[in-house]
């Protein structure tokens, strides 16, 4: 094996390759667990969406933008809520040209999360059929990355919180993707 992975390249791709099956193995048993009703995944417990939501557009370099809002709590199950998030922006930043950005906005007591890219968007024919298990759009390559496992759990997690998750246009016209997910557990909000 070493005679092969003795280049600085191949040993990298031999990384990449564990780190992807790593990840691929954890999205499989995370979506096992939110299907079995009585497995426990974690008790709500109360969360600022604004801190969740810094911290996440961190990581990806992604905008964040408040409408209105100066604090956001829900009733999440952390781990499950983060991971939602960072599905949406790291999914947002695979197939952005450009800037990726994350809204909040409070509409009466749903928390609505909005991330929008720049990238090719998604067809509208498409757009209930990406929330399924394994469904890569049409062309996708597994060298973009993702097995179709994404966005499913955010819907899966979505709707384990009483919320959900849709896929739009941009909302400026421009060419992207917007995916909207909305939290109804508001505990309070201020503007």
């Amino acid at each position: 094996m070493g005679g092969d992975a003795s280049t600085a390249a191949a040993k990298a791709e031999i990384r990449r390759n564990i780190a992807e099956l790593d990840q691929l193995i954890d999205e499989i048993l995370l979506a096992s667990r939110l299907e079995s009703p009585d497995v426990n995944v974690g008790s709500k417990e109360s969360m600022d969406l604004i801190g969740l939501a810094a911290e996440e557009c961190a990581r990806v370099n992604a905008e964040l933008d408040l409408q209105g809002v100066d604090g956001l709590e829900v009733q999440a199950i952390p781990k499950l809520l983060r991971r939602a998030v960072r599905n949406l922006l790291e999914n947002a930043r695979r197939y952005s040209e450009g800037e990726v950005s994350l809204t909040l906005s409070l509409e009466h007591t749903t928390a609505v999360l909005r991330v929008e890219d720049h990238g090719p968007g998604v067809p509208e024919a498409q757009r209930e059929h990406i929330f399924e298990k394994f469904y890569r759009l049409p062309g996708a390559s597994e060298r973009s990355g993702g097995v179709g496992l994404g966005l499913a759990l955010v819907r899966s997690i979505a709707s384990h919180h009483g919320g959900s998750v849709a896929c739009t246009d941009r909302r400026d016209g421009q060419p992207g993707a917007c995916f909207e997910l909305r939290l109804p557990q508001v505990l309070h909000g201020h503007g």
